[in-house]
């Protein structure tokens, strides 16, 4: 009777602790998309930026799972939407939201959800096929921000060629860049102690 109390107490406990590690790194990935924003290049002939933003979408996904990874990316949204200045260049508002950048930022939660569904549980190692499906998931990820960029500045524009030249293709190949890092990250983090929570 004793041990059975005392497993009833151990259980009672890991479960807070499990859900403020959860909380936490649902902030944590939530920040870290803020950093990724402020680290902008700008290019001209587009009103999009590049930023690192997409690499830490891809990792909330890959890491957390699609509705921890999800949350983290609509806590970063709500944050820029109520006025914390952690988009891109700073700025803030729900204005930014219905800008040329909106679309790309609403489909952030749709990413990682997309990315963390896909990837499937955690591994204790890594193997050839759990890579490839992690890779998938994180690429797929990818093209949903992109559907998203382009289908608001199609709106914006009245032009999807316009919206495809100027919000995708001058960011091909370094998204397809920071996919490759994040499939290196998370290959390397994704442990059934950290993920999936």
């Amino acid at each position: 009777m004793r041990h059975e109390i005392t497993n009833t107490g151990l259980n009672a406990e890991a479960v807070p602790y499990r859900t403020l590690r959860n909380v936490l790194a649902i902030v944590l990935f939530a920040v870290l998309t803020a950093v990724g924003a402020a680290l902008e290049v700008k290019l001209p002939g587009t009103p999009v930026p590049i930023t690192l933003q997409t690499l830490f979408v891809s990792l909330a996904g890959a890491l957390l799972g699609p509705v921890s990874g999800a949350a983290s990316q609509a806590l970063y949204v709500l944050a820029g939407a109520m006025g914390a200045p952690v988009f891109s260049g700073g700025d803030a508002g729900v204005g930014v939201l219905l800008g040329p950048t909106g679309g790309y930022l609403l489909a952030f939660p749709i990413a990682a959800a997309i990315t963390g569904k896909l990837a499937g549980a955690t591994e204790t190692r890594v193997t050839l096929a759990g890579a490839a499906r992690l890779g998938a998931a994180i690429f797929l990820g990818t093209v949903a921000i992109f559907v998203g960029g382009a289908a608001q500045l199609t709106l914006l524009t009245g032009d999807l060629n316009l919206a495809i030249t100027s919000g995708v293709l001058p960011f091909v190949i370094g998204d397809i860049v920071k996919v490759a890092a994040a499939l290196g990250i998370a290959l390397r983090y994704r442990t059934r102690t950290l993920g999936q929570l």
